[in-house]
């Protein structure tokens, strides 16, 4: 089996660092720095499908998990702190929950462990109507997918996909007919029952939609120890809008 790729900064205790769904490594690259000069040596992880990562036609949350086992394993990693945003934080959760020994303790960024529905399909759809045969330029990629996709931080955060893959092509790092196939995976709820008995914190983007009130109960039933903060100001990239607020909490909380 492949592995997946990382991007590894800084020396000293392990920590891993996943990215939410279309994202990548990349985009984590100020806080790891950051966590590396507090003395971490900071695993930012590729997830299957996307950033540097391996192309498979198969993608779900318990595959991801297999994924980021045999990285620890590979690494001689035999736990630690993971910090997930988003679908990161759903694969965070779901290797708590399963393989509790390897979660020292674990950070889940605006995401609980309920069902969601699938609203990524106009994102997804955009991204299929880049044609690198006709599009040459990021500038001329960011004027297609702004025909659907009015937020230009939105649009900024996709085209961090797009790649040159030789002088005169450019390509999507992420295997889209895949992600596209599977979208619904994203949504998959946490297995009933399953608990964390180990210290978690939950950090809520005050502006999202994504935490609610509602889905405290949830949590607390999957994670008895869990703590939550809600970030006054952000949205569901809380890590980018408020990265001070951010920083402050999961480092305090990491040192505990």
């Amino acid at each position: 089996m492949e592995l997946i790729n990382s991007q590894i900064v800084g020396e000293g205790k392990p920590l891993i660092i996943l990215h939410g769904f279309l994202g990548m490594a990349d985009n984590w690259r100020t806080h790891s720095l950051h966590f590396a000069q507090m003395g971490y040596q900071v695993h930012v992880i590729d997830a299957r499908n996307h950033g540097h990562s391996f192309h498979s036609p198969d993608f779900s949350y318990a595959l991801m998990v297999e994924d980021l086992i045999r990285y620890m394993d590979y690494h001689q990693i035999a736990s630690a702190p993971l910090i997930g945003h988003s679908m990161g934080g759903k694969t965070t959760m779901l290797l708590a929950v399963t393989h509790p020994e390897r979660a020292e303790r674990i950070v889940v960024v605006d995401m609980a462990p309920k069902y969601y529905p699938v609203h990524h399909k106009v994102i997804l759809d955009a991204l299929s109507t880049l044609d690198f045969s006709q599009i040459k330029t990021r500038e001329q990629a960011d004027q297609q997918l702004g025909k659907f996709i009015i937020d230009t931080d939105i649009r900024q955060f996709l085209l961090k996909n797009v790649y040159r893959k030789t002088a005169e092509e450019l390509a999507l790092r992420i295997n889209l007919p895949v992600l596209r196939e599977r979208v619904a995976e994203i949504g998959t709820a946490l297995p009933v029952g399953t608990i964390y008995q180990g210290p978690t914190l939950f950090i809520i983007g005050a502006k999202s939609h994504y935490v609610l009130p509602e889905d405290l109960p949830l949590i607390r039933q999957h994670f008895p120890q869990a703590t939550e903060v809600t970030i006054e100001g952000a949205g569901h990239w809380v890590q980018v809008e408020k990265p001070k607020e951010f920083f402050d909490y999961t480092y305090q909380f990491l040192q505990k």
